[in-house]
């Protein structure tokens, strides 16, 4: 069948994994890319390799089964829009013909079984564009038969393997038992040591300054921290505390670990396993989540335009483009917070740097709301970041900027900072910065405001020193800062306004 009605800005992408089948719709609109739909089915195609790299007929069968679920999203896209690449379990395949030939037929698509290499470069492009890279980074991508361990700057991958192994292989070779043993966590960690040896020494030699994991035991992981109240970085310690946990509850029918969802049960234990042999293996510090991967490097691909490379402005870009947000507005408000932020360096401990970045993109998105209704547009602007895909923020961030955003006027609702883990402090001093810079940019011109001072003492007191003149001749906005500090003092804080 042909597709109806041309959506040239509609790209599918279709990555047959070893572990999962996954199909991503997006619209490329408004500078930058947007999700309209996903499928994903668990085919564990990988279980179905024996000894000799045949692929079983049952295997075979489940994956041509989800196949002919996913061709019906295909009849609208055009042809030239849409892109499906096979990996690790099809590149070991003996029959690996036969099922793409079926495949093809099913899907009215050619299907391209990529190299190991390839696939690496490709979930680099995906991370490169998705998550916001500084310096040299390690990216890992635990699959279902093999790991990717890329280094590269930029968009640029420089050293790039594909090692066999993955959840799916070697929950079949050392958890098929089920157990949760020691000894069955130790001999999937030696192994899966063996197997990244041959490359420490060049890994290390070329060296990295960041570390990002893209893959569903990494993300798995980061949601089994925020269930215990951790925050969100990948530490050996961490992990190791993570395996005993899982020893613990003996099998894999019985593990049930804070956080970890039904769908990622199966294969997490020797995803985790593979996961602590890399850490030990190329002494990795510390690890952070990938916006995206290998889905994501084939659809970047093949949209030529996206040629901003600070992925963070790229973000900002596309929510002001697609929310109308007022560019001017925004700058004003994020001078003047910014400008406060500036005048506090050495007060509280502050970070001014990350806290200048989160007060940007905070004052870039706080009116996205307005397109819905002004009244509580704030709320609606939280709404939107929380159920958005913001690429280059890490799900902390996101969650840093969504509880500024919604508490930058009106009541404060101090509860929104205490789930911030370790950026609940630096959160409770930026919202009092943006409230105020809100409140001084409110006539919405580029009035020249006069100097301004802003100090902190303890406990919790901001001293606002403003000229009396300017003051007196601006009543409103003297009501509105003396409103502010009774907003501010329900929460605790003191903001004094003081004139000279």
């Amino acid at each position: 069948m042909g597709y109806n009605s041309p959506q040239n800005n509609v790209y599918a992408v279709i990555d047959l994994g070893s572990n999962s089948f996954h199909m991503l719709i997006a619209k490329h609109m408004a500078g930058g890319v947007h999700t309209i739909g996903r499928v994903k089915r668990k085919v564990r195609l990988a279980a179905g390799l024996d000894e000799q790299n045949v692929l079983s007929q049952e295997a075979m069968e489940r994956g041509w089964e989800c196949l002919s679920l996913f061709a019906e999203r295909l009849q609208d896209i055009p042809p030239q829009n849409i892109k499906i690449v096979a990996t690790a379990t099809l590149r070991l395949a003996k029959n690996a013909e036969q099922f793409k030939l079926r495949a093809e037929k099913i899907l009215n698509h050619k299907i391209e079984i990529i190299s190991g290499e390839l696939e690496a470069c490709t979930i680099y492009k995906g991370v490169a564009h998705t998550s916001s890279c500084h310096g040299k980074q390690l990216v890992v991508d635990i699959g279902g038969a093999s790991t990717e361990v890329v280094i590269g700057r930029g968009f640029d991958a420089h050293i790039y393997y594909s090692l066999n192994m993955g959840c799916v292989t070697y929950l079949e070779r050392y958890f098929k038992d089920g157990l949760l043993s020691d000894e069955n966590f130790t001999h999937a960690i030696a192994a899966a040591k063996a197997v990244i040896a041959p490359h420490v020494a060049e890994f290390q030699q070329v060296g990295w300054e960041l570390a990002i994991g893209a893959s569903g035991t990494v993300q798995a992981i980061q949601e089994i921290f925020a269930a215990l109240g951790l925050d969100e970085y990948l530490v050996l310690p961490k992990l190791t505390a993570i395996k005993s946990m899982a020893i613990d509850c003996e099998t894999i029918s019985k593990l049930d670990l804070p956080g970890l969802s039904e769908e990622r049960r199966l294969v997490f234990v020797s995803g985790l396993a593979i996961l602590i042999a890399l850490f030990e293996s190329l002494e990795i510090e510390r690890m952070g989540l990938a916006g995206g991967a290998l889905r994501e490097g084939v659809l970047y691909g093949m949209i030529d335009d996206l040629s901003v490379s600070d992925i963070r402005k790229r973000t900002l870009n596309c929510f002001m483009a697609r929310y109308h947000v007022d560019g001017l507005q925004a700058q004003r408000v994020f001078e003047i917070s910014n400008s406060f932020l500036n005048q506090l360096k050495g007060y509280w401990s502050i970070d001014t740097q990350f806290g200048s970045d989160a007060l940007r993109a905070a004052t870039v998105v706080h009116e996205l709301g307005l397109l819905i209704d002004y009244k509580e547009y704030h709320k609606h602007s939280a709404y939107i970041l929380n159920n958005s895909v913001m690429p280059g923020y890490t799900r902390a961030q996101k969650q840093l900027i969504a509880a500024m955003v919604s508490n930058h006027r009106l009541d404060i609702d101090v509860e929104s900072f205490s789930q911030l883990g370790s950026n609940q402090r630096l959160a409770e001093v930026l919202i009092r910065l943006l409230r105020i810079g809100v409140i001084l940019s409110m006539r919405r011109q580029d009035d020249v405001l006069p100097e301004l001072f802003l100090t902190a003492s303890e406990p919790e007191t901001l001293t606002l020193t403003v000229p009396k003149t300017w003051l007196e001749t601006h009543p409103l906005m003297q009501t509105e800062l003396e409103q502010e500090a009774k907003y501010q003092e329900k929460c605790g804080w003191l903001l004094e306004i003081e004139c000279d």
